[in-house]
């Protein structure tokens, strides 16, 4: 299992997510060094705010069994109520107490933060397509803005700049607000800066506003996921000043703050991004980048090679850099074109070790690529919102800005490599796996035009739920059965939360699913809507679960790790098949929505899976999804969109063709 948000950062959550357009993203401050001067301090909440819950046992279990019975029939689920009852009373007790125990002593963070970290950097796959995920940016409104040049010299100032702004603790909070016209105001934020930080959370708390973890936040930048053997490590130096740039496969760095921690004027970092751009240097014959793509143990063998070739500050330049920007020379050609440039590329212009590349092709298509072992979505996601609004709507340059008179030559630098054989063939290596792998992946769109939000909030539903019926209905069509299925959920809420799993497949969009697919002739459209409305109603209650720790996942993956710390036999329970099975998720799936977004994207995480990105938008919803071989993403989204025609008829009162 490889679990992964881009978000369902917080349900209805404008502050991270869906329904971002209603979002003030922040109170502007112009151009300069800071995005903004927040008067409530970065991270005044962060020490109130509540620890992570350890569902009851009883209740984990209890949500365990009901996720199961849409997968099992009734002699398997019998026997997994057998496997469930010896655990909740035998040694699966014995855990949880172990468990609550050690929480009780180890108030500073969460009970999955230090086991979620492991289960990252333990992880020996490699981290492309297996991980990292990408989140496109929507194009410069003011289209002459779209040049590479600028965009990148903007977004480049606008990252540094979100970069100031935070550590001066000048970013505003992370709140999810329930009412905005309360606790996102002036007022209330004089008010709030003035309660001291171990209190400043029930503040918010009594006028219904809830601070987000920010935690996260200082691995954004100066930071690398580094290959050690059997463990990687994550690594930020955040006295480093310079920007790495890859293009063509050839590393290039330059200083964005000066000694004083100012940023490098806009008109320089133009100058020297013009200079990389112009630079007719050939693409390397042993491309660096792919050994980012190894296996990770191997990787960490590559990389002692490496430093003991005498490359120990070229790597220390490369995992310093406050990000990496990445710069492609050819333009992207249409959406699938975009998803697998951000998602992969052809291996040579990536670091994917950093905590996140920024990627701007030459029509100024661009996105974010992200490590995902440092972080979630909701850190990423309010960056890539604070760059897109900074970039777009206080950009640093112009098209006619000219670029500062200054020596290039001397201000850049070009980092070489001194490379053994030894590296040459595991660059060789690392490339043929690339392109062999890269190869296998298929990845397909769609864009329902029926409607959106707008018109399924009028009928009572919750979007997420008919999305998520969607894919139940559409997987039953092309597959006949229903799978394990994954949603992720942030939470946030809580200090060092990371995710928690929504199982939206249950008995609820089982028997709905069923009956659109199977027998739309034997109901009336007035019976689908009623089990639409039960789908609907029971997501919403795993959705809110979920957000509020209440899930069953993370749960039992941490019992199942402190067995194996304390050298404990793995229990039966973890034995049987049906655990393996839901934790097989054919489905996996995460939402994403920001007038900022294009798309998002992620590779299946079972070789006969589907990854599923998408978005229910006002009057649209769109749909990104990867398979494998033996999966077929084009055909799926076929059935996605018959299922999304055939909710949509139901809900108008008319019949459903088979």
């Amino acid at each position: 299992m490889v679990p992964r948000l881009l978000l369902r950062a917080w349900p209805r959550c404008p502050a991270v997510g869906p329904g971002a357009p209603s979002r003030r993203l922040s109170a502007g401050s112009g151009p300069g060094q800071y995005l903004q001067r927040s008067i409530v301090p970065t991270m005044h909440y962060q020490d109130s705010l509540p620890r992570l819950p350890i569902p009851k046992l009883e209740d984990t279990i209890r949500r365990y069994l009901n996720a199961l019975k849409p997968l099992l029939d009734d002699g398997q689920f019998r026997k997994t109520e057998q496997f469930c009852k010896s655990f909740e009373n035998g040694i699966g007790k014995e855990l949880h107490k172990q468990l609550v125990a050690q929480d009780k002593q180890n108030k500073h963070t969460s009970y999955i933060s230090g086991p979620w970290f492991d289960m990252y950097l333990t992880a020996r796959d490699s981290i492309v397509l297996n991980f990292n995920p990408f989140i496109a940016f929507n194009p410069d409104p003011k289209s002459e803005y779209n040049d590479q040049l600028t965009r990148a010299t903007n977004m480049t100032v606008s990252a540094i700049r979100f970069l100031k702004t935070l550590r001066a603790g000048l970013l505003e909070p992370e709140v999810f607000h329930l009412n905005p016209a309360k606790s996102d105001t002036d007022t209330f934020k004089r008010l709030i800066r003035f309660v001291p930080s171990s209190l400043s959370w029930y503040g918010a708390y009594l006028v219904n506003a809830y601070p987000l973890d920010m935690s996260q936040y200082f691995r954004l930048f100066n930071s690398t996921r580094l290959p050690k053997p059997s463990r990687d490590e994550l690594f930020t130096d955040d006295k480093a000043r310079h920007l790495l740039v890859l293009r063509k496969g050839n590393f290039y760095i330059f200083d964005v703050l000066d000694q004083d921690g100012n940023i490098v004027s806009p008109s320089e970092i133009q100058a020297h991004l013009k200079y990389i751009l112009s630079d007719g240097s050939p693409a390397p014959e042993f491309p660096l980048a792919y050994l980012t793509s190894e296996n990770r143990d191997i990787w960490a063998e590559l990389r002692q090679k490496l430093l003991s070739s005498g490359n120990e500050e070229g790597l220390r330049k490369v995992d310093s850099a406050v990000f990496c920007l990445c710069l492609d020379d050819f333009p992207i050609k249409d959406l699938i074109h975009l998803s697998h440039n951000m998602l992969h590329g052809d291996g040579t212009n990536r670091w994917f070790d950093k905590s996140f590349n920024l990627i701007i092709a030459k029509d100024g298509s661009a996105a974010v690529h992200f490590e995902h072992s440092w972080g979630d979505g909701v850190a990423v996601l309010r960056f890539f919102n604070e760059v897109f609004k900074d970039s777009t709507q206080t950009p640093a340059i112009t098209p006619q800005s000219q670029p500062a008179t200054t020596d290039s030559t001397d201000a850049v630098r070009k980092l070489n490599f001194k490379l053994s054989d030894a590296l040459k063939t595991g660059i060789t290596t690392a490339k043929e796996k690339f392109d062999a792998t890269m190869k296998t992946l298929t990845i397909d769109g769609i864009q329902f035009q029926r409607g959106g939000k707008e018109f399924l909030k009028k009928q009572k539903l919750s979007p997420d739920a008919v999305a998520q019926l969607a894919f139940q209905m559409a997987f039953l069509r092309q597959y006949g059965k229903t799978v394990a299925t994954y949603e992720s959920c942030s939470t946030a809420a809580f200090k060092h939360g990371r995710t928690e799993t929504i199982r939206p497949a249950s008995i609820y969009t089982k028997r709905c699913s069923e009956a659109f697919v199977r027998e739309p002739s034997k109901h009336s459209a007035g019976e689908l809507q009623q089990m639409m409305a039960d789908c609907s109603k029971y997501h919403g209650q795993l959705t809110k679960e979920a957000a509020m720790g209440q899930g069953f996942d993370r749960h039992l993956f941490v019992l199942r790790y402190l067995a194996a710390a304390k050298g404990i036999i793995l229990p039966e329970f973890y034995l049987d098949p049906a655990y393996e099975q839901i934790n097989h998720n054919v489905l996996s799936t995460s939402t994403l929505s920001s007038p900022a977004v294009n798309l998002g994207g992620f590779a299946p995480v079972v070789s006969d899976g589907f990854g599923i990105g998408y978005a229910v938008h006002d009057n649209w919803i769109g749909c990104n999804v990867s398979s494998y071989p033996g999966r077929n993403a084009r055909e799926f989204l076929q059935c996605v969109e018959k299922a999304l025609e055939d909710i949509f008829d139901a809900l108008e009162g008319k019949s459903i063709k088979s």
